[in-house]
């Protein structure tokens, strides 16, 4: 059990049966009344986001939530299999839960799956990865005086702006987390 008092950032906890992360929180003393810890927190399976106050004696239990890091080995069009590289054990994943994730991984790329109770509920890719240029349109000389950018398709099929001077078949790192070129590869 944890003690809404202990609320902190990134903490999971269970209430009406389903696993929830407190995103921010707020310990209040009005001068009059009683102290209350005002919460924002998200569902973890749904998504949902909701705003509460809570009675800082309230007790929920703790959600157990278990992060893997497991390798994307193929796609047979409808699911995604991954493999866990302690056990070789397969696991197929929808679309649904892969799509924000899969635009940024190759065959045999390294994934962090989330699961809760032993299902699976959110795939993320790396924070930062290498892919290759495959598409762009040339860049023109002498345009380079200011910050220009142009839509450029990597490898996985993701389309990520890029400067000007980014041709095809040269090697890029994207933040997977707001989808930015970062720079060259080296």
């Amino acid at each position: 059990m944890i003690s809404v008092s202990d609320f902190r950032k990134g903490v999971t906890f269970e209430m009406n049966g389903d696993p929830h992360i407190v995103l921010d929180f707020q310990h209040v003393k009005p001068g009059k009344g009683a102290a209350f810890v005002r919460t924002k927190y998200r569902n973890i399976l749904t998504g949902a986001t909701r705003e509460e106050a809570f009675n800082p004696n309230d007790k929920f239990p703790k959600a157990h939530i278990e992060t893997k890091t497991m390798q994307y080995l193929y796609s047979d069009g409808e699911l995604y299999y991954f493999m866990d590289p302690v056990t070789f054990d397969q696991v197929p994943l929808t679309e649904e839960l892969c799509s924000d994730a899969m635009k940024w991984l190759r065959e045999n790329d390294e994934a962090t799956v989330k699961f809760y109770k032993e299902n699976a509920f959110t795939v993320e890719a790396p924070n930062f990865v290498d892919l290759i240029v495959t598409e762009t349109e040339p860049g023109v000389k002498g345009d380079t005086a200011t910050n220009v950018t142009k839509a450029a398709t990597v490898e996985t099929g993701a389309v990520v702006q890029v400067p000007i001077f980014i041709n095809e078949g040269e090697k890029i790192q994207i933040d997977t987390r707001v989808g930015e070129y970062l720079g060259r590869s080296k």
